[in-house]
């Protein structure tokens, strides 16, 4: 008897890891498995933990010569062209003089993927303040345009159309890179954040 409970016991288990490998093999094949991590990512990005430290950055920026003796801005780099949806090519150049929000992702990035809602937020609120580039690493831009609508997000979405400058080549992806008013690399933060954050859009509205 007790051996007839054992084996329906194995029975069962060898059931259940069954339906869990069939159920992981069907989001890899239909590509879904990126979206369901990246949405149980989302939970760890509500804690606000994986923010950029704005606040010290701020706070720097406002130091009085005076007292305390700044460090020399870091110049960004505005050589890089970049490819729209459309095929257009235009560049980082033609954006300087404004706020740059430039994100480096992909779809086959759940990190990316945890964070594109807030992303979509911040630009639906500050596109007209704020230039976006949404630069796609993946190797076919297709991919990127049709989640873009997929989502119905419709950001400011590009490829890149020259080599990325050795300033913004990172280890990670996602990154975002932040280009204040007068051409400095305000900010770099690696790995996603919720950016669609009260403390964020003071920061960027502090770097006009």
């Amino acid at each position: 008897m007790k051996k007839d409970k054992t084996d329906k016991s194995t029975k069962k288990t060898w059931i259940q890891y069954g339906v869990f490998a069939i159920v992981a093999i069907t989001l890899y094949a239909t590509g879904m498995h990126t979206e369901v991590i990246g949405f149980a990512q989302r939970g760890l990005l509500a804690t606000g933990l994986m923010n950029p430290n704005v606040k010290d950055i701020t706070e720097a920026r406002h130091i009085d010569n005076e007292t305390a003796e700044m460090p020399s801005p870091i110049k960004a780099d505005f050589n890089l062209k970049l490819m729209d949806r459309d095929g257009n090519v235009t560049s980082l150049e033609a954006m300087k003089g404004k706020v740059i929000f430039m994100n480096f992702w992909a779809t086959w990035c759940p990190p990316c993927i945890a964070e594109m809602p807030s992303i979509n937020k911040l630009h639906e609120e500050m596109g007209g303040e704020v230039a976006f580039v949404m630069l796609s690493l993946d190797q076919d831009f297709e991919s990127a345009k049709a989640y873009d609508k997929r989502k119905g997000y419709n950001l400011p979405i590009y490829a890149p159309a020259s080599n990325i400058p050795a300033m913004y080549n990172s280890s990670a992806i996602p990154t975002t890179y932040v280009i204040d008013a007068q051409g400095n690399l305000a900010l770099t933060h690696k790995g996603m954040a919720d950016y669609n954050d009260s403390k964020f859009k003071d920061f960027l509205r502090s770097l006009k």
